[in-house]
């Protein structure tokens, strides 16, 4: 059976969505827009009503007191309708922005952790934050506005057409020029669309690299060559929109000023008609008022196209995050797991469709046991953590816990029993406290404080300007990288979770303060499953297995004095890394 293909959502249909329950607020602000509309038409006919009266004599004040009423009254309700109108879908459009932010989080909750890695937190940040806050004046006003100006026109122009058709078509005879010179400024569109598009991200992402890295790019003199970088990103973002407006301004002010001069086909075309009696004098009077304000409603329309576009763009960029590939993990554990042996069976995996990473991997993490995973760099090590943390899931076969595919286990309870470290850490900005206390948020300031303790970095912690209370930076900058590394721990440890995962956890840490950490971390991971990864073997020889991981595959497991006699390339690399222990030491003597 031939599978149909599912049509395309338009921007918006998925606005609308968005919206939920306050679409209402949308369709209550095109009805107050609507009648704004009327209120819009109205003093033109009233006028022409007021200018007939003048010509027929009438010099009594009080005749025309009610057409100035209903001048003012036109007026005064076109502007609360107007201020209702665009109040109501502030209103929607806030509720748009917000439900758009709810389905972006909550799918990024559900989306593999991998995946978010790899998109990038700035990217995903510009499209739920700032591109999202981009549309909100434009979407705000186009629904209503839109509809309004829309319906000037159907009602001008049906009532022009009561009365005389002919002059229908002489107060639209500009129209066809101005709007040939409006599609000739869209021709190649998207494509210059694209460039800005482009040109402003590319700036963006350049400043963003400029300013972070700032501090090494003085360091290593590259001043210059960076700053030439951003200056060039700059410039051809601001070059990709003036080649555009240049292609557009001789088409843009022609259209502008050609499409309102109705007048130019009106009088000489009414006189005509007026003269040889097939139009009225009042007729002529109203239609040329009317005419007046036929096309500007229709500019308006027109001036919105680059905001529909720019409308367009973002939510695709919104649902691009909103159809990412999930997780298939149920909402609640229906089998728990009974014990915490984690296991791997025939594995494969691959972060893109050509290239696999991982080719068969199959072993075992007894619960309780220590494990350390070591080899040359690239080879799959951090993959088969991560994989283990549920940053993916695998390609083929399946990864258990307690004999239970970790896919049929919620992600929300799997969590709990994962405590992952990192050497990239993330710390936010708030004390020491606040990001220790993350990793169980019910814990007390004393527990908090014990567990400093127990990971050996209460001193460093009570040195720092306000002790636990000291605000850390942005991704802990006011601190070192292995301040930023041990208070992760610290936090990892008090989440107390049964299964621990250390991914090169004390890379920045210099070797007095490790011996410290891996000295707490044996203490605090008694009865736990703790899987390491490690360069430095000397730190893992007493794990009571080490796994080799070359290429994607097992070389060989076992104990250290084990490895030493069958495994050559355990063997290279402990030799290689005893030699570089020597190397310092006689570096440290001779200084």
């Amino acid at each position: 059976m031939k599978q149909t293909k599912e049509k395309k959502k338009s921007p918006f249909s998925w606005i609308f969505e968005f919206a939920g329950e306050k679409k209402i607020f949308y369709i209550f602000s095109v009805i107050f827009a609507l009648i704004g509309a009327v209120c819009q038409v109205l003093p033109y006919y009233i006028i022409a009503q007021i200018i007939r009266k003048l010509l027929l004599g009438e010099v009594v004040f009080n005749a025309y007191m009610n057409d100035l009423w209903a001048l003012a009254a036109a007026w005064v309700v076109r502007i609360l309708c107007h201020g209702i109108s665009t109040t109501l879908s502030h209103k929607a459009t806030f509720s748009v922005l917000g439900n758009i932010r709810k389905r972006g989080l909550v799918k990024m909750e559900r989306m593999a952790l991998g995946d978010i890695q790899n998109r990038g937190s700035g990217e995903l940040k510009n499209i739920l934050v700032e591109r999202i806050d981009s549309i909100e004046t434009s979407l705000a006003h186009i629904i209503p506005e839109c509809s309004g100006n829309v319906f000037v026109v159907i009602c001008t122009l049906t009532y022009l057409f009561t009365i005389d058709w002919r002059m229908v078509l002489a107060s639209l005879i500009t129209f066809p020029l101005g709007l040939a010179c409006f599609m000739l400024m869209m021709v190649g569109y998207e494509e210059n669309y694209g460039r800005t598009v482009r040109a402003t991200k590319n700036l963006n992402d350049t400043a963003v690299e400029y300013i972070s890295g700032i501090e090494v790019i003085k360091v290593f003199g590259k001043a210059k060559s960076s700053y030439e970088k951003f200056v060039a990103s700059a410039k051809e973002g601001a070059v990709a929109y003036i080649d555009w407006m240049r292609k557009c301004n001789v088409y843009f002010v022609i259209a502008i000023n050609v499409m309102p001069a109705t007048l130019l086909a009106v009088l000489p075309i009414g006189g005509i008609l007026l003269k040889n009696g097939t139009l009225g004098s009042f007729d002529f009077i109203l239609i040329t008022i009317l005419a007046l304000g036929l096309i500007s409603p229709i500019i308006q329309i027109m001036a919105y196209n680059d905001d529909i576009a720019k409308i367009g763009t973002i939510i695709d960029e919104v649902v691009s995050v909103i159809d990412a590939k999930e997780m298939l993990r149920p909402t609640t554990t229906q089998v728990e797991p009974k014990n915490h042996t984690i296991k791997f069976n025939d594995v494969h995996f691959s972060y893109t469709k050509d290239i696999e990473v991982l080719h068969g991997v199959s072993g075992e993490f007894k619960e309780g046991s220590v494990n350390a995973l070591v080899g040359p760099s690239g080879g799959g090590k951090s993959t088969i953590a991560k994989l283990i943390a549920s940053f993916w899931d695998v390609d083929q076969g399946k990864i258990t816990i307690g004999d239970v595919d970790i896919r049929n286990l919620s992600l929300e309870e799997y969590y709990k029993t994962i405590a992952y470290v990192s050497q990239d850490n993330f710390l936010f900005d708030t004390t020491v406290r606040e990001n220790i206390r993350m990793g169980n948020p019910s814990t007390s300031d004393e527990e908090v404080e014990q567990a400093a303790r127990d990971c050996g970095c209460y001193d460093f912690i009570m040195n720092l300007q306000n002790g636990f209370d000291t605000i850390v930076g942005g991704g802990g900058s006011h601190l070192s990288g292995g301040e930023q590394q041990r208070i992760s721990i610290a936090r990892a440890m008090l989440k107390n979770a049964p299964i621990i995962i250390l991914d090169e956890a004390t890379a920045y840490t210099d070797p007095e303060n490790e011996a410290i950490i891996q000295e707490s971390v044996a203490r605090l991971v008694k009865g736990k499953t703790l899987i390491v990864i490690a360069h430095r073997l000397s730190t893992i020889k007493d794990a009571d297995q080490i796994i080799v991981i070359n290429n994607g595959t097992i070389d060989h497991r076992g104990t250290h004095e084990d490895l030493l006699n069958k495994s050559k390339l355990y063997k290279d690399l402990w030799e290689a890394h005893i030699a570089s222990k020597d190397c310092m030491k006689e570096g440290v003597t001779n200084a």
